[in-house]
C-alpha cells in the first residue's frame, strides 16, 4: 500500500460510512478487504493489515463484511474490534431459514442454484496451510464453471496465497450485495450481523467470577473437590445414600435409572406413571423419599453439568467464565451459549461477581413478549396497554379479570392454549383485542398448512407438511410463538449491540446476554450513567424497531455487585 494507510486507499476509492468491504483475515494474520472494484483498488481487493483495518474502522466506519464470526474471532485475536459487519452466514439464517450457512451453501442459495447439487463439504482435506504445507499453487477461481464454489476453495484454498484471500473478500463483498438485494429490513440484518460480533466479543472476554466463592459454592452442594476417581465415588455414594435410606428397607435403586426410582417410589407408596420432577413436586411435603431425590436431583446437575470438572474446563486463569456463542439458536433467532452459561443455576449466580472496582449494571425486558405482539400485529388496544408498567393491569380490566388471569390468558393466546382455565381466558382475549389474536391465529393456520412464516424482522421460520392431527396442531403452536419469540429476539439484539456501540466511552463492557437481560461490567464511577445508558439505548432502538411508535418497552434496571443480587422484574 506503499505509504498510504488504508483509510486512505479506501477514501480515495470512493468508501463511505456504512458502505459494504469484503473482510478475510488468514491464519497467519495476513487481511485482505475489498471494496467495490473502481478506478481507485485493483478489481481484488488489497494486502493489509489488522491494524490498519482498526485505523480505517476508526476513520469512515464501513461495513466489513464477513463470511462468518469466526473473523470477527480472528480479528479479536489480533487484538483488534470493529464497530459494524454484514455477516454473511448470519444474513443467509435470516433470510433462508434453517441453520446450515457455510460459503458453499449461502452461496447456492444466492445463486438460485440446485441445493441437491451443492458440493459436499465433508470436511476432509482442510487446506488451510501449516508450517508443513508444500508451496501453494496458483489460486483458482472461487466459483467453478458450473456456478458454484470450488469445493477446495471453500474448504480452505483461499487462504493459501496473497490472491487467493484477496478473491475470498472479493466474493463475500459479492454475496452481501446479493443478500442486501433479498433481505427484508436492512435494519434487522445489520443487527444481526452485528451481533456475530458482540458474540465473538463475549467469547473472547468471558463472565467474571469469583473462583473461591464458587468452589465454597460447589464444596455446599456437592462436597469438596476429589482428589481422586475413587475418592469422587465415595461423594456419589455419600450423596446417593441420603436418597436409599428413606427407600423401604433392604430396597437398592440406581437413582440414576428412571426405571429403577419409579420401582423404588412404588415400593415405598409412591404410584406415579413417570419420575418427571413436575410431577414428584405436589407430593415431597408428603413424602421424606420423594423430597430428599427432588434435593438429591438437583446436585446430581450441579455436580455433572456444573462441577468440578466443568469449572476446570471452561474458567480462565483470569477469572472469566468463557464458553462458545452463537448469535441464532435457529428458528427463535436467539442468542445462546455453551458451556452452561445460559443455564447456570440461580445458586451459581452468588460467585458472578463483579472485578475490583466495577459493578454489574443488569437489565430485563419487562413483558417483552406481549409488548412485541402489541407492535406486530398493530393491535392499538393492546398498544395502549403497553404505556402502563405493568401491562397486565389494563389487560385485566379489559378482559374484567384479576392480573394472574390476565397474565395467563396472555400466555395462553401467544402458545395457543386452547383448554382448561388458559383456554377460557384466551377466549376473552379474542374478544378485547381482534387484532392481534388475529395476527397469532394467522401465523397457527399457515403453520398448520405447511407454510414457511417470516418474522416482524424477516427472518424465514421453515415449516413441513403434513403429519397427524396432533403433529399439526403441534405445528400450528409452535409457528404463532415463533412469531413472538422470534420478534422479541430481534428487538433484543438490536437493543444488545446499540448498547455495545454507544458503551465504550463508559468502559461498559457487555459480559452476558441471557433471553431478554443484559449484563453489564462498568468502572464503578459509572455505575449510573451506565443506568441511563441502558434506558436510553432501549427509547432508541424502540424508535428503529417499531418506528409507528405507539408501543412503549420497559427495562428493569439495577446495579449490583454480584449477579445474584439483580431481582428479576
Amino acid at each position: 500500500m506503499g505509504d498510504q494507510g488504508l483509510g486512505t486507499r479506501l477514501r480515495e476509492a470512493g468508501v463511505r460510512r456504512g458502505d459494504l468491504i469484503g473482510l478475510a483475515i488468514a491464519p497467519d494474520g495476513a487481511v485482505a478487504v475489498a471494496p467495490r472494484a473502481s478506478s481507485g483498488t485493483p478489481a481484488d481487493g488489497l494486502m493489509t493489515t489488522a491494524g490498519q483495518v482498526a485505523q480505517a474502522d476508526e476513520e469512515i466506519r464501513p461495513r466489513w463484511v464477513t463470511w462468518s464470526q469466526e473473523t470477527a474471532r480472528q480479528l479479536i485475536a489480533a487484538g483488534v474490534r470493529v464497530s459494524t459487519c454484514w455477516d454473511v452466514a448470519a444474513v443467509h439464517r435470516l433470510i433462508y431459514g434453517g441453520w446450515r450457512a457455510d460459503p458453499g451453501w449461502a452461496w447456492a442459495h444466492l445463486r438460485g442454484l440446485p441445493l441437491d447439487k451443492v458440493p459436499a463439504d465433508n470436511g476432509k482435506d482442510n487446506l488451510i496451510p501449516d508450517l508443513f504445507s508444500s508451496e501453494p499453487t496458483e489460486a483458482p477461481d472461487p466459483v467453478a464453471a458450473d456456478g458454484y464454489l470450488e469445493p477446495t476453495f471453500a474448504r480452505g484454498g483461499w487462504a493459501r496465497t496473497p490472491e487467493a484471500l484477496r478473491k475470498w473478500a472479493r466474493l463475500a463483498g459479492e454475496a452481501a450485495e446479493m443478500q442486501r438485494s433479498a433481505v427484508e429490513r436492512i435494519a434487522t440484518a445489520h443487527s444481526e450481523s452485528t451481533a456475530e460480533l458482540l458474540c465473538a466479543e463475549l467469547a473472547a472476554d468471558g463472565l467474571p467470577v469469583l473462583l473461591s466463592a464458587l468452589e465454597e459454592l460447589l464444596a455446599d452442594l456437592i462436597g469438596p473437590r476429589p482428589r481422586s476417581e475413587q475418592e469422587a465415588h465415595v461423594i456419589r455414594a455419600a450423596r446417593d445414600a441420603e436418597v436409599l435410606k428413606h427407600a423401604s428397607p433392604g430396597f437398592p435403586a440406581d437413582l440414576r435409572s428412571p426405571v429403577q426410582v419409579k420401582t423404588m417410589l412404588s415400593a415405598a407408596g409412591v404410584d406415579v406413571p413417570d419420575t418427571r420432577a413436575w410431577r414428584l413436586e405436589p407430593l415431597a411435603d408428603g413424602s421424606p423419599l420423594v423430597k430428599a431425590l427432588l434435593e438429591w436431583r438437583k446436585a446430581e446437575r450441579i455436580a455433572t453439568t456444573y462441577g468440578y470438572s466443568w469449572l476446570d474446563a471452561n474458567l480462565g486463569s483470569d477469572g472469566r467464565l468463557r464458553g462458545g456463542w452463537t448469535g441464532s439458536d435457529g428458528a427463535a433467532g436467539r442468542m445462546t451459549a455453551s458451556a452452561g452459561l445460559h443455564n447456570m443455576p440461580a445458586m451459581l449466580r452468588r460467585a458472578v461477581i463483579a472485578e475490583p472496582g466495577h459493578l454489574f449494571v443488569r437489565a430485563d425486558l419487562g413483558q417483552i413478549e406481549p409488548r412485541v405482539l402489541a407492535a406486530v400485529s398493530g393491535d392499538r388496544a393492546l398498544a395502549q396497554a403497553t404505556q402502563n408498567d405493568d401491562m397486565y393491569l389494563p389487560v385485566g380490566q379489559e378482559l374484567g379479570v384479576d392480573r394472574p388471569t390476565a397474565k395467563v390468558a396472555m400466555i395462553a393466546a401467544m402458545y395457543g392454549q386452547t383448554t382448561g382455565h388458559g383456554g377460557e381466558a384466551a377466549r376473552r382475549m379474542r374478544k378485547a383485542y381482534p387484532v392481534a389474536m388475529g395476527y397469532l391465529d394467522d401465523g397457527d393456520r399457515n403453520a398448520r398448512n405447511g407454510n414457511d412464516l417470516r418474522t416482524y424482522g424477516g427472518r424465514l421460520v421453515r415449516m413441513s407438511q403434513g403429519g397427524s392431527p396432533a403433529q399439526v396442531a403441534g405445528r400450528g403452536r409452535y409457528g404463532r410463538n415463533a412469531l413472538i419469540q422470534g420478534a422479541a429476539a430481534e428487538l433484543f439484539k438490536m437493543w444488545a449491540v446499540t448498547v455495545r456501540a454507544r458503551g465504550n466511552d463508559l468502559g461498559a463492557a457487555i459480559v452476558l446476554c441471557l433471553h431478554d437481560e443484559l449484563l453489564l461490567h462498568v468502572p464503578e464511577e459509572n455505575a449510573d450513567q451506565a443506568v441511563r445508558l441502558l434506558a436510553d439505548c432501549l427509547a432508541e432502538t424502540a424508535r428503529r424497531w417499531a418506528p409507528r411508535g405507539d408501543v412503549r418497552f420497559i427495562a428493569d434496571i439495577s446495579v449490583v455487585r454480584s449477579w445474584s443480587d439483580a431481582k428479576a422484574g
